[in-house]
């Protein structure tokens, strides 16, 4: 996230989906024809000779250049920019289509290699820029207003001044990424994507998608299945996991450590854009919920369910008087296009073009990357959307979610490529709120109080896992990365984390089979992309306070949400949320969101009066 001889367990597209309908593939010609096409090449050798030629044109020389120069050059950077995004994005989504193909690995790796060894050069730039007077860099600000434009870049950069370490070792750091924590995610990729499952009952090995889908299944056999046979995997392969997490940690802490960063936190905070006591509020607002939330509503469940305690197996079952139902392809695009134009045909008109264009791509197939992502590639180009789609109610908030996060990326690519790029905490606005369009939109056409009740039902569940369970997450990645700064973790070190976080988010409803010690395993985010987990929480609570701004009939909302989504990453989060009335600085700001779940399984409790 990010060929073999397995016959595959589900390949949609080849199995008529199932009942599915024909499922759309990637057509990733819009960024090269082929892999070897003579545009590939020739954008590789233009970066080759251009990076070279940036570094000997501006290299010692960006304090003497005045506004209009540093206009020159700050462009020509983001050109550049341009088109390693776009080689990188090409190989990258060939790869994630099929994780074991060799092939498409060594395109990726080389093609990887490549960009580094271009790339080089321009290493002085961040560390030249960071050294100019801040006097001197206000005055080319004044002076030029296209150039007072790339200001939030700027901001962004110079916050890492304090942490920048010498040129000579910055080169070092880039010239060795590819075979640092890069290379440990390409060993955790293909690893979870050649995992095979073997599922009592089924007639063949499952992969890791298709296994985590029969937790929720309705048959609870089923999903005890499941659940067995993924402990069972994690289990056999714990000590590279173990490895892998060990490894990066402890890189982490080092490269931490001769940044002077405060906290393991503290680089992701300054990407993000926030600030560190914004993120403490929101985590201990969700921690100080989790009585109201989690624990009330999976006491709640286990009610439904009839049983005493509730298993991991049923976290994420359907109810009991839930019909299960499959969704087919083109009834979930009407569901979400629909919901989206009832908010504004504008938004359903930008949706269109994933589903017409090849943009989605969205079988289960051999060796596909596990998940489900929006890659924005580059500003000239558009986003792609990939999906494991399995017809699921629960897959058709997936879609809404991951084309939210399409939307958006086309909407501010419109600010060009160093800035259209939205902090983390602020990604996922837009596909939270798609998530929120299509389920008010479900929910008002509910019919009986019976299907009244599943959504809400499948609403709660949805917001706890974006809410509660990712802080619990980021709760383990904290934890993780303080005693991995004590010395090596031993898997079941590991293990014990993991099981603290989930006690005490998920409650006393739970009792948790041997073996879900280790399903911290297959978590991608805290391999890729350390403490990125907090973000949907901020989206989720953010969007929540959004959508009551827009029910309470707030004067011109869709014009505001709209220009929120253009700014892209060239506003800050105060900036952005100010045109409606709210404060992610508050800590009462959370609350509000917070507040909306609960108000949820109020209304489910009553159900039961």
């Amino acid at each position: 996230m990010t060929l073999n001889d397995r016959r595959p367990v589900f390949d949609a597209n080849a199995q008529g989906a199932g009942g599915l309908g024909k499922l759309p593939d990637w057509d990733l010609t819009d960024l090269y024809p082929s892999p070897d096409a003579p545009e590939f090449a020739r954008d590789m050798a233009w970066l080759e000779s251009e990076c070279a030629a940036f570094a000997a044109k501006y290299e010692g020389k960006l304090a003497d250049l005045d506004a209009g120069a540093m206009l020159a050059c700050v462009q020509a950077y983001e050109a550049i920019d341009v088109i390693a995004g776009r080689v990188m994005s090409y190989a990258g989504l060939r790869y994630y289509q099929n994780t074991m193909d060799s092939e498409r690995a060594k395109f990726m790796a080389d093609a990887q290699d490549r960009i580094t060894t271009f790339t080089t050069p321009l290493v002085f730039f961040t560390l030249e820029f960071n050294r100019l007077e801040e006097a001197h860099l206000s005055g080319l600000l004044a002076a030029n207003s296209d150039l007072a434009r790339y200001k939030p870049v700027f901001d962004r950069l110079r916050a890492m001044r304090p942490h920048q370490l010498s040129d000579e070792m910055e080169r070092f750091l880039h010239d060795q990424s590819t075979v640092g924590s890069a290379a440990w995610n390409r060993l955790f990729d293909e690893t979870m994507a050649g995992l095979m499952f073997e599922v009592a009952g089924e007639e063949e090995a499952l992969n890791l998608e298709a296994t985590l889908n029969l937790l929720t299944d309705s048959d609870r056999t089923k999903r005890e299945a499941a659940a067995r046979a993924l402990a069972v995997v994690f289990d056999k392969h714990i000590k590279l996991f173990s490895r892998v997490h060990n490894t990066l940690a402890k890189e982490k802490e080092v490269e931490d450590r001769w940044r002077k960063m405060p906290s393991p936190q503290s680089a992701r905070h300054l990407a993000n854009h926030v600030e560190p006591e914004v993120v403490e509020a929101l985590r201990n607002a969700v921690v100080a919920a989790y009585p109201k939330l989690s624990h009330r509503y999976y006491r709640l469940k286990a009610k439904w369910m009839g049983l005493e305690t509730l298993q991991v197996w049923d976290r994420n079952a359907p109810l009991p008087t839930d019909a299960p139902r499959l969704v087919d392809w083109e009834e979930a695009r009407a569901t979400v296009t629909d919901a989206y134009a009832a908010f504004s045909p504008e938004m359903a008109k930008l949706a269109e073009p994933f589903f017409t264009k090849g943009w989605i791509d969205a079988g289960v197939k051999p060796g596909k990357a596990p998940g489900a992502f929006a890659h924005p590639t580059v500003t000239t180009v558009h986003p792609y959307v990939m999906l494991n789609y399995m017809g699921k109610p629960r897959d058709v908030m997936t879609l809404a979610h991951e084309l939210g996060h399409g939307v958006h990326q086309v909407l501010a690519a419109g600010q060009g490529e160093l800035l259209s790029s939205t902090p983390l905490t602020l990604a996922e606005t837009a596909s939270v709120f798609g998530e929120m369009l299509t389920f008010r939109k479900l929910l008002d056409g509910a019919k009986t109080q019976s299907e009244r009740k599943t959504l809400l039902a499948g609403k709660v569940e949805d917001m706890i896992n974006t809410v509660v369970r990712q802080i619990a997450f980021y709760d383990f990645e904290c934890k993780l990365h303080a005693a991995r700064r004590e010395g090596e973790l031993t898997p079941d070190d590991i293990n014990a984390l993991w099981m603290s976080v989930q006690a005490q988010s998920l409650g006393d409803a739970f009792d948790f089979m041997d073996g879900y010690e280790t399903f911290w395993a297959y978590v991608p985010h805290f391999v890729h992309s350390p403490f990125y987990v907090y973000a949907y929480a901020f989206g989720d609570g953010l969007v929540n306070a959004l959508y009551a701004a827009y029910e309470s009939g707030l004067p011109g909302f869709e014009e505001k949400y709209f220009d929120m989504l253009k700014a892209g990453g060239s506003k800050h989060h105060k900036e952005l949320l100010a045109p409606f009335g709210l404060d992610a600085s508050d800590p009462a700001f959370w609350d509000k969101g917070l507040d909306m779940i609960s108000g949820f399984i109020d209304e489910l409790e009553a159900m039961e009066a």
